[in-house]
């Protein structure tokens, strides 16, 4: 049933017309000829119509009355995030998880919903616990209402809380097993049906330094891989498997060094995970004698970066002749994977690979060629000023009374351009462990995501068990952004993730009063927003719905 013209002559006629089948095909019949258009429109009779008809239609009645200033606009929150991140939470198990393990504990609030609240935080507006707790009241975050900020720091509490002592098999020499890994291995097991086994995992550490005292016993001074030796710190280490999904993170003492961690860290990994053979894959950073020596005692596969100019083997390698391999071709196309060209060499029965990026190889010379030009400039205007740059200092030498350029350690540094050596003592192909080694910039890239997107830095908690339930989150924050990532991959897209953030951020609703009924009113789904809703499949929201 619709409304159409006629025209006779001169005149137009509003006509009610309805679509009916006669004989098979469809036909028009007139209801009701409303009269002439003109003469309905000059006489208001038009509008009148309109409006009586809206009466009996909830959208147009809302849409004419907020139009003409009728409709009260009682609140307007954001609902795009919790839609979609709650969606990933209940689906990747965390939700279940969660609520078993609290079980036999009689919090007076939901411990999963203050979880939940302080992971998708996280993810849409980085900050404290304490701004988490004011930035909820503009989301539409179901069962988070009653929710206040001594319930986030109790969560966090929980997470981090030590276990009975017949639970701590597995405890590593730095920091006993708390709730958090009892949450992680819940996790594994029920991502086992994504896939077979864990037969490669992915090692990295990073540090998270405090704003305040430290914690109990985890803030330490030590290494600062944030340029911050002025602030007590902790260690965190993240394991991920070879798809990049990330299994479990470690915390220890801010003085806990990297070489010390990896041997306690995979003999955990075993005892906590059904796991059979494992590959470990980690930087050069967790290379020491006795490292090398406790993981072939132990027979275990590894894939480790190699310290380049502080290792005799690895100069030894690098000035080994040799014809590379060219795994990847370079290209102009900015999706194609970077150049890559590699090269076996044994030295005293140990194997390495030698990989090649011939476009970084090109940058390291221009860089290092203008690094020499501008010396010899400044060494022509006196050499005190050059000592203190360390880009200068590498490539200085004295006799006693002044500097001059040393030309046989610029030659040397030309044998690393563009280049990196691993030692493994898989069966791998050389490409093949180049390629497995590359994979590890997926765990730096977390840790990037981590400190920055995620601002797990600095923290202000004061005491050991909040301070892992804080870090602990953005790991499940982690877990939730790489499954939306996945799943936008696997349709076909890869849009940025600021632009996703920022796209369901806009997704609002809008609560109406009119004549005594309440309307939720959904605003446009704006840039990537139908693309995030399809590939977690989920409906958008109507647009106008009574509540």
């Amino acid at each position: 049933m619709f409304l159409r013209t006629q025209t006779n002559g001169q005149r137009t006629y509003l006509l009610l017309v309805d679509n009916q089948r006669v004989d098979g095909p469809l036909r028009q019949q007139v209801l009701c000829r409303l009269g002439r258009l003109d003469e309905l429109r000059d006489s208001g009779q038009l509008d009148l119509l309109l409006q009586s008809l809206g009466r009996f239609s909830d959208k147009y009645a809302v849409l004419g009355a907020h139009r003409n200033g009728q409709s009260i606009t009682t609140q307007t929150r954001i609902l795009g995030p919790p839609i979609i991140f709650e969606r990933l939470w209940e689906e990747c198990g965390i939700q279940q998880v969660l609520n078993r393990l609290r079980r036999d504990r009689h919090f007076q609030f939901s411990v999963e919903r203050a979880v939940f609240l302080t992971v998708l935080h996280r993810l849409v507006a980085p900050g404290s616990d304490r701004a988490a707790e004011r930035w909820k009241q503009n989301y539409l975050i179901a069962g988070a209402e009653s929710l206040e900020l001594q319930h986030l720091y109790r969560a966090m509490a929980w997470l981090g809380e030590p276990l009975p002592e017949a639970e701590q098999k597995g405890a590593t020499p730095f920091v006993a097993r708390t709730t958090k890994d009892l949450v992680e291995e819940e996790l594994f097991r029920h991502r086992r049906d994504l896939f077979s086994s864990l037969d490669l995992v992915f090692f990295d550490t990073t540090s998270i330094y405090f704003e305040g005292e430290g914690g109990q016993t985890i803030g330490w001074y030590g290494h600062s891989k944030d340029h911050r030796p002025d602030r007590l710190q902790m260690v965190v280490g993240m394991v991920l498997d070879n798809q990049g999904n990330p299994v479990c993170s470690e915390l220890w003492p801010g003085n806990a060094p990297d070489v010390k961690s990896l041997v306690p860290m995979v003999d955990r990994l075993k005892t906590r995970f059904p796991v059979g053979e494992v590959c470990i894959v980690a930087d050069r950073g967790m290379i020491s004698a006795e490292t090398m020596s406790d993981l072939q005692r132990r027979n275990w596969k590894y894939i480790l970066g190699v310290r380049m100019r502080s290792s005799n083997a690895a100069r030894q390698v690098v000035a080994r002749a040799g014809r590379y391999q060219e795994v990847f071709p370079e290209s102009d196309d900015p999706d194609d994977p970077a150049p890559l060209k590699v090269k076996e060499v044994w030295v005293a029965r140990q194997r390495y690979i030698v990989c090649r990026n011939e476009a970084e190889a090109r940058r390291d010379w221009q860089e290092r060629e203008a690094i020499v030009a501008s010396l010899r400039d400044a060494l022509q205007g006196g050499d005190k000023s050059l000592v203190g740059n360390k880009g200068y200092r590498r490539f200085l030498q004295t006799s006693g009374e002044r500097f001059t350029i040393n030309e046989q350690k610029v030659k040397q540094e030309a044998r690393y351009d563009g280049k990196w050596v691993l030692t493994t003592n898989t069966e791998l192909t050389a490409p093949e462990v180049a390629v497995k080694y590359k994979q590890l910039w997926v765990v730096e890239d977390i840790f990037r995501s981590m400190k920055s997107l995620l601002e797990t830095r600095p923290i202000f908690h004061k005491r050991d068990e909040t301070i892992r339930g804080h870090v602990f989150c953005t790991f499940l924050a982690l877990v939730l952004r790489k499954e939306l990532q996945d799943r936008l991959e696997r349709k076909g897209w890869t849009p940025e993730w600021a632009d996703v953030i920022r796209d369901l951020d806009q997704l609002q609703e809008v609560e109406l009063h009119l004549e005594g009924k309440a309307y939720l009113l959904r605003t446009e789904a704006k840039g990537t927003t139908g693309k995030v809703f399809q590939a977690c499949g989920v409906a958008l929201p109507p647009t106008l719905r009574q509540r």
